[in-house]
């Protein structure tokens, strides 16, 4: 086996491995929604254990890469590859935090009435899981269209955390008893826009990836 086509194939287990985080944290992100809408203490209480996977897969992936670069020495595009799988290890790790954080959320309003108010919330999770499958194909493909896209969707997250946010604190000033569960809720929409963000990072990486430059895309 040539030693191009043997680390061609290390490249591509690096991305292998790099999917599997994407998967676990696209699940977690699936199962917080699922245990917010029907109260499902349990379920938060699984993903919350469940975390160390996405820590465990991230050293993984980040050990992996730093073998690659001290056993090959790459350089020009096979470096700037392997520098971005450790990024964005980095930014699928803490997206699979925000789960977390929402299940979390999930556990600190217990039974409290809510399901009414998750609409915003429904649609800006459905969109993030989305940019999450789509950056990550971005990267897998190299395909700048894609990461484009994610960019622009992340403006729709912002735009429906604006909204959703201002409904929230509208019911809060005509129901104030709802205080506790509208505050977890508001922090829920922070999570899943700074999730959206990150999503967003890892568009940016697929723009360095194949241009070579740095873009901001979050302006």
């Amino acid at each position: 086996m040539s030693i191009r086509k043997n680390f061609d194939e290390e490249l591509q287990k690096l991305q292998g491995r790099l999917m599997e985080l994407g998967d676990f944290t696209d699940n977690a992100l699936t199962r917080s929604l699922e245990a917010l809408e029907t109260q499902n203490v349990d379920l938060a209480l699984e993903i919350m254990d469940d975390d160390t996977k996405a820590d465990i897969m991230e050293e993984e992936i980040n050990d992996v890469s730093i073998w690659l670069i001290a056993k090959e020495q790459p350089v020009a595009k096979d470096l700037r590859k392997i520098i971005g799988a450790i990024k964005i290890a980095t930014d699928v790790e803490r997206i699979a935090d925000f789960a977390v954080n929402i299940a979390k959320s999930t556990i600190r309003i217990g039974t409290e009435p809510h399901g009414q108010f998750l609409a915003g919330i429904k649609q800006m999770h459905s969109i993030l899981l989305e940019m999450l499958t789509l950056s990550l194909e971005a990267f897998n493909e190299e395909d700048i269209e894609k990461a484009k896209k994610v960019a622009e969707m992340d403006d729709e997250v912002d735009d429906l955390y604006g909204q959703t946010i201002r409904s929230f604190l509208s019911m809060n000033q005509s129901n104030p008893e709802l205080l506790p569960q509208v505050t977890q809720l508001c922090f829920v929409c922070r999570f899943l826009e700074r999730a959206a963000d990150h999503c967003t990072n890892i568009a940016e990486n697929v723009y360095y990836l194949v241009k070579g430059r740095r873009y901001d895309l979050n302006s």
